[in-house]
């Protein structure tokens, strides 16, 4: 893990800070990984651009979204990092179960990470119908085989690294029926619920 930053100590940043930044990298920019940090409320790690705190504040960890950061195994040429300060103490169990821990993904971390989607995906023109190019760590993971649950087969990839990534593979749909939903689905609808309001397409609705 990188550096860790106290966001007390930092100003926290807009999304209208988001979108210029993207729309200088728009060009280089192909993939987008969600993440969470495995820290706790708080801390901020400068292996990703960009990390979320628990009210939701944002901090940008670099000057440029196309600089190279460390934050997805064999995935970080040409794409961002953005990370939920959270699930310090969060556990995946082998039958896939989990517990999300004491400090778990909030509902304000949740939503403004559906909104930086939105608007990096937007700027960058990166496609929200799929996990192509816009996903989260655990889908990453499964498709290159370090996911859950480990000595299974997630897609046809045997999972065979036991230090497995599973960062938002549930994430509770706390504005729908406060259900576990899955975490990537549950992002880049939310994002794609973002850029159509943007757009004034939900009006009269």
């Amino acid at each position: 893990m990188g550096t860790m930053y106290r966001a007390e100590d930092m100003t926290p940043d807009s999304l209208d800070d988001v979108r210029r930044l993207a729309q200088n990298a728009r060009g280089f920019i192909t993939d987008l990984y969600l993440h969470w940090t495995a820290g706790w409320y708080g801390q901020c790690y400068d292996d990703y651009h960009i990390c979320i705190d628990k009210d939701g504040s944002i901090y940008i960890m670099c000057d440029q979204l196309y600089r190279r950061k460390n934050h997805t195994w064999k995935r970080n040429t040409n794409a961002v990092g953005v990370s939920l300060c959270c699930c310090g103490d969060a556990k995946c169990f082998d039958d896939c179960s989990f517990d999300l821990g004491s400090e778990p993904p909030t509902m304000k971390q949740i939503e403004v990470l559906a909104q930086a989607t939105a608007v990096i995906a937007d700027e960058c023109d990166l496609r929200l119908d799929s996990n192509a190019h816009v996903m989260t760590h655990c889908e990453a993971a499964w498709k290159d085989g370090y996911g859950v649950p480990y000595g299974g087969e997630v897609n046809g990839v045997k999972q065979d690294d036991p230090d497995l990534r599973w960062d938002l593979m549930k994430l509770p749909d706390y504005c729908g029926d406060g259900e576990m939903k899955d975490g990537g689905n549950l992002i880049r609808g939310k994002a794609a619920w973002y850029q159509a309001e943007w757009r004034g397409e939900h009006r009269g609705d």
